[in-house]
Parts: structure tokens; C-alpha cells; sequence
């Protein structure tokens, strides 16, 4: 009875106790016009480090480096395009962008390798 009582007050929390998501859930909530883009960017934030950590939430997954989780990308599917929130410094703004077409990718790559590169 005291797991009930513990699951009922973390719950009113808004914290889950259920298993954690996954890429493979998230992705069938990603528009089919959107997958290659944000299938591509996941696996380039992946791709940077062996130190990226990758946390899928309910509708988006945040990219941090290293146990410490100092997130430098957060990719959300919106509608037709992809929010795209990069943090470089954690005293500093994080910059949004929204891309809709894989010609942005190469100068998003770029920004988001700034941003792990410089994210301490």
C-alpha cells in the first residue's frame, strides 16, 4: 500500500514512474514529410561525441553532453517544419530555429557543432 500512496503523490508531481521513452516510440509521432530530416539531425547530435546524451520526452528529444546534462539541441516536430532550440552557453539565450527543408541542414549542422563544441 505505501507504493500506491508513493506513485499517487509523485504522479501529482508530474513525475513518471513508468519505463522511459524511446527514439522508436517518438518517431511515430514524427510526420513522414519531416522523418529524414529529423532522423538526420538525431544521428548527427549522436555522432558528435560519445559523451551525447539523448533524453526523448513526450514531444521532443534534447541533446546534453555528458552525465552533467549541459543540453546544447533540442529538436521538436511542429506541424510541417522543426523547431530547433540550441543552447551554446548556459548564461546565454538559447537561439530558435525552424527549418522546413533539407537545404537548412548543412548550416544547422554546423551551428549545433558550435554549440557542443563551446557548451561546457
Amino acid at each position: 500500500m505505501n507504493y500506491l500512496v508513493l506513485y499517487q503523490l509523485t504522479n501529482m508531481d508530474g513525475l513518471s514512474l513508468g519505463p522511459k521513452r524511446n527514439y522508436e516510440d517518438f518517431k511515430k509521432q514524427i510526420p513522414k514529410s519531416l522523418f529524414f530530416m529529423f532522423d538526420s539531425l538525431r544521428e548527427y547530435c549522436l555522432s558528435l561525441g560519445s559523451n551525447v546524451v539523448e533524453d526523448v520526452r513526450a514531444h521532443r528529444i534534447v541533446f546534453g553532453k555528458s552525465l552533467s546534462f549541459r543540453w546544447f539541441v533540442d529538436l521538436e516536430p511542429e506541424g510541417n517544419s522543426i523547431i530547433v532550440k540550441i543552447q551554446r552557453d548556459r548564461k546565454e539565450s538559447f537561439q530558435t530555429k525552424t527549418i522546413t527543408n533539407e537545404q537548412e541542414l548543412d548550416a544547422l549542422k554546423a551551428t549545433i557543432s558550435d554549440a557542443y563544441n563551446t557548451i561546457h
